[in-house]
């Protein structure tokens, strides 16, 4: 049993202020003292950033299309262990998940598998007394989610909160607070959602303290508080949470493997490097932007998802470490590439010389690709053998040209039957996002590959 105060934060809709409500109520928290976990409904990687600094633990996704319903409370409690308060952003409107599966990928759906009080962050900016149907709507939807409190976000007024308030009065579920519309705080946004937090730092900082702020002014956090603590305990499977498997072989020596970060490689799950180091690697972190060189001793790499097309010049312009990368591949190390790190690896983007380890070139496009995905494994690579079958996420705004020639990475069969992605040698390239929660052989499969690489280069043994 886990016994870890939680609730969910949940809105009606996009847009309603569930990021500016649990973020701030993380830092506000936080800044109390308390050791504070943040979660995300869904493959979001910039909010939980977002949480990350408000709270000085790793941001965590809880997804049960990526993942399976299975997974989703082992990975809670391996994210919320040690905590005294778990805050879970939801993901849309409280009752949206993956489109024709029903509830799930919902945030409802997570909140019920983690037995959690829900509080519904409603933008109250168009509305008084409509408020009470709306909310008695939702409280009533579904008996088995349990929607414990109301906050009120962007209240026009004194007069205007109280005309909520009054008409809340009769829908049974409490009112835990109010946010003025003229308190709020603004966050930079572009293509992709919320600027992430590695690229504007300081200002993040500034960002969520004013969160913290406004939440602490508008917000009855002891109400909250004991809304978290009420949750009832939460069973487990054997074995209490989710582990990354072990090396499936003793090494005397750790392979390395490079992990790409910084700006532009923002993009990244906190359970891939537990589960690199768990199967016996030593993660070392760079920044393509800024290195020159690979870690010392590199033997495999992963380069994850982020905004390449933002800083593609600067990308480009670091020829050394564009030819250390192709080098690495060439030499047959594994390489597994998300997304950004596809484009990264194509020969340009947006005309921009990359890496060139595969024989395509990448451009900007005005149409977003997104969507959940099930595909399977068409060849045998670093990180999947073939006929292994994954849940994946697209989201971009790219277009790629291959090569006559290249061998696709996975055969997608939702929502449409395609190939995508390419294999060649050790090279894994692809725009699917995959949770390796859920595929457990991927992160060992890829260490393996890594330290057979190293002993060929350096003919040695293990």
């Amino acid at each position: 049993m886990m016994t870890v105060p939680r609730l969910v934060i949940a809105a009606p809709a996009s847009g309603s202020g569930k990021t500016t409500v649990a973020t701030g109520l993380m830092a506000a928290f936080a800044a109390r003292g308390m050791a504070v976990s943040g979660h995300k409904v869904g493959p979001d990687y910039i909010d939980p950033g977002y949480h990350a600094l408000a709270t000085g633990r790793p941001g965590r996704n809880l997804d049960a299309f990526l993942c399976g319903p299975e997974l989703i409370a082992p990975l809670f409690a391996n994210g919320a262990a040690g905590a005294e308060l778990a805050v879970i952003e939801g993901v849309m409107g409280l009752f949206d998940g993956a489109a024709g599966e029903g509830e799930l990928g919902s945030t409802a759906q997570v909140a019920k598998l983690l037995r959690a009080p829900v509080v519904l962050v409603v933008d109250a900016s168009s509305q008084s007394r409509s408020v009470a149907a709306l909310v008695h709507g939702f409280a009533s939807w579904d008996p088995e989610v349990r929607l414990a409190g109301v906050i009120l976000n962007k209240v026009g007024s004194e007069r205007h909160e109280e005309l909520l308030r009054e008409a809340l009065d009769q829908s049974g579920v409490p009112v835990l607070g109010a946010l003025r519309r003229a308190q709020q705080v603004r966050t930079p946004s572009r293509h992709l959602g919320l600027v992430p937090v590695a690229e504007r730092e300081a200002d993040a900082v500034t960002a969520v303290g004013a969160l913290a702020g406004q939440v602490r002014e508008g917000v009855d956090l002891d109400a909250v508080l004991a809304l978290a603590r009420d949750a009832p305990p939460l069973p487990l499977p054997a074995g209490a949470a989710w582990t990354p498997p072990g090396p499936g072989q003793k090494r005397a020596r750790r392979p390395v493997i490079a992990v790409a970060g910084g700006a532009a490689f923002t993009f990244s799950y906190a359970e891939h490097t537990e589960a690199l180091r768990a199967a016996g690697a030593e993660v070392a972190v760079f920044d393509p932007l800024r290195d020159e060189t690979l870690p010392a001793g590199t033997a495999g790499l992963v380069i994850g998802g982020g905004f390449p097309e933002v800083y593609a010049a600067e990308l480009s312009a670091n020829e050394p470490l564009r030819a250390a990368v192709a080098g690495l591949a060439a030499d047959g190390a594994p390489v597994a590439a998300e997304c950004a790190g596809l484009l990264y690896l194509a020969r340009s983007l947006d005309g921009m010389p990359m890496c060139g380890v595969l024989d395509a070139t990448a451009r900007m496009s005005e149409r977003l690709t997104l969507g959940y995905r099930a595909a399977v494994a068409v060849h045998d690579s670093a990180l999947a053998a073939a006929g292994t079958r994954v849940r994946g996420h697209e989201f971009h705004r790219t277009v790629l040209e291959p090569g006559a020639g290249e061998r696709p990475a996975w055969g997608v069969t939702r929502p449409e039957r395609r190939v995508e992605g390419f294999v060649r040698d050790g090279v894994h390239a692809s725009y699917l996002h995959v949770h390796w929660a859920a595929v457990p052989s991927a992160a060992g499969r890829l260490v393996a590959h890594a330290a057979a690489a190293r002993d060929v280069k350096t003919g040695s043994i293990g």
